[in-house]
């Protein structure tokens, strides 16, 4: 931008008040300047990836780490400064004050580093030291204390995969004590591990992000793999799923390390391998780790535990006899059991009722009783009912199903109950920190409240609150700040800014507000878009016949009729326009004629809303599991093989004759 622009800028910027008394909750700033550089790096591609790691991923880095106030954390790759945001947050979250945590960081990239030092202001943390340096950490680390490196009690990062580097002159080369890597070849990953756990004061911990190659590529590396296993260093392996990261498919794991002789006594000589490469959620271009994922590893990373198909503690000596080959997959196998196929049910037809038997687990969770579709066919065989005349029809009797609608139910009906429960804590907010205490609370009474509730795991439970807390926290912290009247102006305002938007990613007449201050309104205009919708579709199939060579239809309207309904939508159309118009002035009436027990009415129902959305997306993934089932056994035993070959015999003759009649036999 010329200098010009950015002093029109400035100026621009000068007339809006940007004190924190003026915003709606106090990290306001910080929250707008986070969803501007996801909002780039979602769009920049693999350029997106350099700077910016996607917030769950590092949720779930900073909760293995587990920084406490007093600590000191430390990225040598800062990127945009989101892991020490988050580890912030975390101690915070956590009941500590996060002003008591020392972050400090170091980017190469000028650019990104201006991001992340305004990141940083924008969120209330005006003392992280962060430095720019152009040749980067391994060849110019920044910080340095009376000549040595400085040390610190977390380090977490997500390094640049695959780097060449140069080891000529490369200061503190103590920090290479297990060996060197190509300096071609693009493999310096292990070279940053290694300053990693350089700088980690004796008890700390390293939480990386690596590319998978580390694990198990030989020579060098493999050298350094071993001095790892050797000195007892490497603490966990985590495997991620695919499509976490921007701008990459590749998946990548996490590499927890502890210094020489810090891991804890029942730990030693052992190295836990969690393979999650099939926990996320995906997503048009890019998966993602929801809470309950998060919560899954962190639960085994600190049991430490066997989980089966999911996490196992390997021995040094195992991992030797393996010649120290990390790869997740040959110690923790996440690869699904084969489809069972039935060559009885193939040839004749049926379900083999041990195959039944085997998902019973998850047909008693979703209260659904498979007898219900399946009927007796001949000796340990079952057959679809009378009432599942086509495929289609599974999913129909499934939602359908009784005993499926009453467990579906019963969810819901236990997260009604907790939350009339809860409301009045909601009153009782005073301070965007009361939210810490409101936090704990809260997840820890849903869980109680929903344990009953077989359809949903403990993982799910915890990943419906998580996620509705996540999603909600700005209106949370609104609502400390601004009271539940303050909130719904907030909301009016959101909805009035955004109707002056060219491209609105959100129909502002579709924002929960409008709905709860104008549902007979929207219900008018709703009617009114249906009639124009109807109009000029039943206009085009008349224009169309006209224009068509064929026979008249019987029905089409005459030049007449066609007249009336062209201005009949007309007519609709300009009124549509006019009440749209209107929306503006309704939407602000009806916010001032509000009073503080409706506005407490909308905002909690609302926030009840949202809460269900989350329990109905848990509930519809456990929901589709059933149906896949069922479907799976339709796909493959209701077309026995005699069907198939008097299919076959048919069409053969079918063709033999149309050959015939062409002469060609």
């Amino acid at each position: 931008m010329s200098d010009k622009k950015l002093r029109e800028l400035i100026m621009h910027f000068n007339k809006v008040p940007l004190r924190q008394r003026d915003f709606e909750f106090p990290d306001l700033l910080g929250a707008a300047y986070e969803y501007l550089i996801r909002d780039f790096a979602d769009s920049a591609g693999k350029k997106g990836g350099e700077f910016y790691t996607p917030r769950d991923v590092v949720r779930l880095m900073v909760q293995i780490a587990d920084p406490h106030e007093g600590m000191s954390v430390y990225d040598p790759c800062t990127g945009s400064g989101g892991m020490l945001i988050l580890s912030k947050e975390y101690v915070e979250e956590s009941g500590g004050d996060g002003r008591n945590l020392a972050l400090s960081g170091q980017e190469r990239d000028g650019s990104v580093w201006a991001i992340s030092k305004m990141n940083m202001l924008l969120h209330g943390i005006p003392d992280a030291d962060l430095r720019n340096n152009d040749d980067g950490t391994l060849e110019d680390p920044a910080h340095i204390a009376g000549g040595e490196l400085q040390r610190f009690d977390r380090v977490i990062t997500n390094p640049p995969f695959s780097m060449n580097y140069s080891a000529d002159g490369i200061p503190f080369p103590e920090r290479f004590r297990y060996g060197y890597t190509p300096e071609k070849g693009k493999k310096a990953d292990l070279m940053f591990v290694q300053h990693m756990l350089a700088v980690t004061r004796p008890g700390g911990m390293v939480t990386t992000v690596m590319p998978h190659g580390v694990l198990f590529r030989g020579g060098d590396e493999g050298k350094i793999r071993t001095g790892f296993l050797e000195h007892d260093v490497i603490e966990a392996v985590i495997g991620l799923g695919p499509q976490l990261f921007y701008g990459t498919g590749i998946p990548a794991c996490i590499l927890v390390l502890r210094p020489v002789g810090s891991k804890p006594a029942e730990r030693k000589d052992k190295v836990l391998f969690i393979n999650a490469d099939r926990d996320y959620r995906e997503g048009r271009a890019q998966n993602y780790l929801e809470p309950e994922h998060v919560e899954k590893i962190v639960s085994a990373f600190r049991a430490f535990e066997d989980v089966p198909a999911f996490a196992r503690v390997v021995s040094r000596q195992e991992l030797a006899e393996n010649d120290d080959n990390l790869n997740i997959r040959r110690y923790v196998d996440t690869t699904p059991e084969p489809e069972p196929q039935d060559v009885r049910a193939h040839l004749h037809g049926g379900i083999q009722i041990r195959e039944v038997e085997a998902k019973a687990d998850l047909f008693a969770a979703h209260g659904m009783k498979p007898e219900h579709l399946l009927v007796p066919k001949a000796e340990g065989y079952l057959e679809y009912a009378d009432v599942v005349a086509e495929r289609r029809d599974l999913r129909r009797l499934v939602e359908s199903d009784p005993g499926a609608v009453a467990a579906e139910a019963s969810v819901q009906a236990a997260i009604e109950r907790w939350w009339k429960y809860e409301e009045p804590r909601f009153d009782k907010l005073e301070t965007a920190a009361d939210l810490v205490e409101l936090r704990k609370e809260l997840i820890g009474t849903f869980r109680s409240a929903l344990q009953a509730a077989p359809l949903l795991d403990h993982f799910a439970i915890s990943g419906i609150v998580a996620s509705w807390w996540g999603e909600s926290l700005p209106d949370l912290k609104a609502l400390a700040t601004l009271g539940y009247k303050g909130l719904v102006e907030a909301w009016v305002a959101t909805v009035l800014d955004a109707l002056g938007e060219e491209k609105a990613k959100v129909d502002p007449l579709d924002h929960k507000v409008a709905k709860a201050l104008l549902p007979e309104y929207l219900e008018q205009l709703a009617a009114l878009e249906a009639e124009v919708a109807e109009l000029d579709t039943t206009i085009k199939a008349a224009s169309a016949s006209d224009d068509d060579d064929a026979e008249p239809d019987e029905e089409a309207f005459s030049p007449a009729e066609l007249k009336k309904r062209k201005s009949q939508l007309t007519t609709a159309k300009r009124k549509l326009k006019i009440e749209k118009a209107a929306f503006a002035h309704r939407l602000a009436e009806a916010s001032e004629a509000l009073d503080a027990s409706s506005a407490r009415h909308i905002v909690l129902a609302a926030m009840e809303h949202d809460l269900l959305r989350e329990a109905e997306a848990r509930v519809g993934r456990h929901r589709e599991a059933v149906v896949a089932i069922f479907e799976a056994w339709w796909d493959k035993y209701q077309t026995p093989l005699s069907t198939l070959e008097a299919e076959r015999d048919i069409a053969a003759a079918k063709l033999a004759g149309y050959l015939k009649e062409l002469g060609y036999e």
